[in-house]
């Protein structure tokens, strides 16, 4: 926000009221409250034991109603919850949130207006799985079949296993036949992405 704002990546100084033609829509916490809040907010995300894709999406939210900054809240809770989801899950690096959002714009702001009214961020949780849904069915619907072995490869890692089996690698691809999923991990091997342990059936692969 260099250069497109006073103070970037500081704080608001003052309350902001989010109007939407001539109608006030939303006043947002009072600005002493925020560095409070924002704490509060992290502590959450530190210490909750909630499913992280539940979690990324609270906080999302919540980075939205709390809107710790004059500018940019928006575009800073949909990389948050990228954030949050890559630090588990490898593949939300390649998922076009921001893509699916933007279409569906009317959706976005409609379900966070409808949590602020209910209190809670349910409503907002239940649009992004949806829009989560949508971007791993875009990645799932991918054709297998037209993948060569290092497509394959590269891909796989994304997903986060740091240990897994050729029935792993298979329940991935499920097109493939054993002799050439046998055929992409040795070549991964050689390539030194991951090492093997073990023999024949029993045989592991890990991440390097």
């Amino acid at each position: 926000m260099n250069g497109l704002i006073a103070g970037p990546g500081k704080y608001r100084k003052q309350g902001v009221g989010i109007v939407k033609g001539t109608k006030l829509e939303y006043v947002t916490p009072p600005y002493k409250n925020v560095p409070y809040l924002m704490r509060d907010l992290f502590a959450y995300l530190k210490n909750s034991d909630e499913l992280i894709i539940i979690k990324s999406c609270v906080f999302h939210y919540e980075m939205e109603f709390i809107h710790p900054f004059l500018d940019g809240n928006g575009r800073l809770g949909r990389l948050w919850q990228t954030l949050i989801l890559m630090s588990e899950y490898p593949i939300f690096e390649f998922l076009p949130f921001e893509t699916l959002i933007n279409q569906t714009r009317r959706e976005y702001y409609k379900s966070l207006a409808m949590s602020d009214k209910a209190g809670n961020s349910t409503f907002f949780i239940e649009y992004m799985l949806e829009v989560i849904n949508e971007s791993l069915k875009g990645i799932l619907s991918c054709n297998n079949r037209i993948l060569k072995d290092f497509d394959r490869l590269e891909y796989f890692i994304t997903l986060g296993m740091k240990k897994f089996t050729r029935k792993d690698y298979m329940n991935i691809f499920k097109d493939l036949s054993s002799a050439t999923a046998s055929r992409d991990l040795k070549k991964g091997v050689d390539l030194k992405i991951f090492r093997s342990v073990g023999s024949k059936n029993k045989t592991e692969y890990v991440l390097k």
